[in-house]
């Protein structure tokens, strides 16, 4: 049998576990919005965030004489506890919700709060004693607390995915380095296009997705500008003197991101943009990864009917039906990863746009999408590096082979024979089978020796007079 203790709100009283540290307004919530299955506890990161923005500010009440010295200690042991990891599972709230973030600021209060009084030898819910609201939320509303708090989870996060997109850029410039030495076609609109090597390839994936680190790293830097003191409107009503800056400061020292408080706080508290320009990073960086998953693909096409350039590790049978078929199931994954953070994006795009006046009451769903986003990229980027990348090999033999027949070969000539030479030697090629390089003889319009000079394929994988 499950006991309850009786907490009280606004609207009255509600039976809420006896054994949780949560409260009334949380188990509110809990009945309230059954959305997305998601729940805060799902990250960890945000709930760390909540736990260090409410001891910076319980600090800045102190030393703004607001908070009694045994309170605020007590109320800082408690947040290192929160921030630790120990009490995760006492944040059960689904992460769509109505209320502009009001339940999960509430949530984090009132798991505090219980925190202090336990550690205060008093009864879950004694609030007289150490109050969610007078106390733990002293100086704050949740319209300066939860973005706040959301800020500081995304800095954190952007710091593991960053890490994930770099380890992968390193991934594909050694498959660069180890295929250096391997001639193929290069191509445009799928048709055979000049030579190059396979390193170049994939060193071209590598550059391409290493661009986006510093971009990443860029636009989270937006989020080091808070509006910690402009409670519910930025108007900083109920907090005290200097209290937005100072908080700022003491944020800045207990997580380690430079934080700084907004110039105007009436601006700051609605405004959205930085995540806006965030998401749109994660999405550029989704937009070429799913090219490079698309080119993985047909590179490895095949066996025997397709391009069979490389060969990505077998991963699973590929067919209930069709014995012997293997899929390229790594890359596949991590195309659907990128629709989904597309998605996303367009969810953080909308919600933005959907703010009124001084509050933009859609953050939590822009919350969701972020932080699905970043998830989901990380966990993309890891497999495709450690189930797909690494263990990629070339056929070498394949490539060669293509390069020979191909009747791309012909570009080479341009500067020799002229485009319209070219350009018959390449139509009659096609026609009639025959290489470039007998049509080029049989015609007389180069000596052999020229002629293998200048269709080395060496010799036309860079610039040269």
């Amino acid at each position: 049998m499950v006991s309850f203790r009786k907490e009280s709100d606004l609207l009255g009283e509600l039976n809420v576990p006896a054994g949780v540290f949560y409260g009334v307004q949380t188990q509110r919530a809990i009945e309230n919005f059954k959305i997305s299955g998601q729940k805060l506890s799902s990250y960890p990161k945000f709930i760390k965030a909540l736990a260090l923005v409410k001891k910076s500010a319980a600090k800045t009440n102190y030393e703004l004489g607001l908070l009694e010295e045994h309170l605020y200690f007590k109320i800082a042991e408690a947040c290192d506890e929160v921030a630790s990891g120990k009490y995760d599972d006492q944040f059960p709230l689904d992460m769509i919700q109505g209320g502009a973030g009001t339940s999960v600021n509430m949530n984090a209060n009132e798991v505090i709060a219980n925190v202090v009084l336990e550690k205060l030898g008093k009864n879950k819910g004694d609030y007289q004693f150490c109050s969610p609201n007078d106390h733990i939320n002293l100086s704050q509303s949740t319209n300066d607390a939860y973005p706040t708090s959301l800020k500081l989870a995304l800095l954190q996060e952007n710091e593991e995915l960053v890490e994930k997109l770099k380890a992968i850029v390193e991934a594909f410039r050694a498959k660069g380095k180890e295929f250096s030495d391997v001639i193929k076609m290069g191509r445009t609109q799928l048709q055979d296009a000049v030579p190059m090597t396979l390193g170049q390839e994939f060193e071209a994936f590598a550059a391409n997705l290493e661009e986006d680190i510093e971009k990443l790293n860029n636009n989270a830097k937006l989020f080091v500008e808070i509006n910690m003191g402009a409670t519910a409107i930025g108007t900083g009503l109920n907090a005290p003197i200097g209290y937005a800056k100072l908080c700022a400061k003491n944020l800045a020292e207990i997580s380690g991101y430079p934080f700084v408080s907004a110039p105007d706080l009436v601006e700051a508290t609605p405004d959205t943009g930085s995540y806006v320009i965030y998401s749109s990073a994660m999405k550029r960086l989704a937009v070429k990864l799913s090219k490079i998953c698309n080119d993985l693909r047909l590179l490895s096409s095949g066996p025997r009917a397709g391009l069979f350039e490389i060969n990505l590790p077998p991963m699973q049978p590929g067919s209930s039906i069709m014995p012997g078929k293997v899929n390229p199931v790594v890359p596949e994954v991590v195309n659907q990863v990128c629709y989904k953070v597309f998605g996303n994006d367009l969810t953080v795009t909308f919600a933005a746009e959907a703010g009124q006046l001084q509050l933009n009451v859609m953050e939590p769903v822009m919350a969701h999408a972020i932080l699905e986003n970043i998830h989901f990229l990380g966990n993309a980027l890891e497999t495709l590096r450690e189930k797909c990348v690494v263990g990629i090999t070339a056929n070498k033999e394949v490539c060669l082979n293509l390069v020979k027949h191909s009747i791309g070969i012909v570009t080479a000539l341009n500067p020799y024979i002229g485009y319209k030479n070219s350009t018959e030697i390449a139509k009659e090629a096609l026609e009639t089978g025959k290489s470039v390089y007998n049509l080029v003889l049989e015609k007389g319009l180069l000596s052999q020796a020229k002629l293998d000079e200048i269709l080395d394929p060496k010799n036309m994988l860079q610039p040269h007079n």
